[in-house]
């Protein structure tokens, strides 16, 4: 693939996380894929392939009610990554968050195989998420 498909592989995968489309996103994992998220909350670490991915989806929009988005901001498609800039907000227990981050991904043969997330403050989703 080349970097505009990988790129709208990636913008596939924003559509179908805000709609809650999970066979679509399903489709985009390699079988091996691997999604790390940093810090230290209930919810970081690393998530061993789809399953263990799209329940990690999942557990953001249970504690969220629903509320769990990634605004898209941009994409950077390069030879060995693709980059999304994401505004991600939530509401949770009278509280809201909304944090910038950057996700880092990892395409071969038009599937995501490796994700590494980074929120803009990891202390900030740690408590919120918790």
């Amino acid at each position: 693939m080349g970097n505009q498909e990988d790129a709208a592989l990636v913008r596939r995968g924003y559509e179908a996380f805000n709609s809650g489309d999970i066979e679509t996103l399903k489709g985009l994992f390699a079988p091996d894929a691997v999604w790390r998220v940093g810090g230290s909350g209930g919810l970081a670490g690393v998530k061993q392939g789809p399953d263990e991915i799209l329940a990690y989806f999942g557990e953001l929009f249970s504690r969220s009610g629903g509320t769990a988005k990634a605004e898209l901001q941009d994409v950077i498609a390069g030879e060995s990554h693709t980059v999304a800039l994401q505004t991600a907000q939530a509401q949770r227990s009278g509280q809201s968050m909304e944090q910038h981050g950057v996700i880092v991904f990892t395409l071969r043969d038009g599937k995501v195989t490796e994700v590494n997330e980074f929120q803009e403050d990891t202390a900030k989703a740690a408590e919120f998420w918790s």
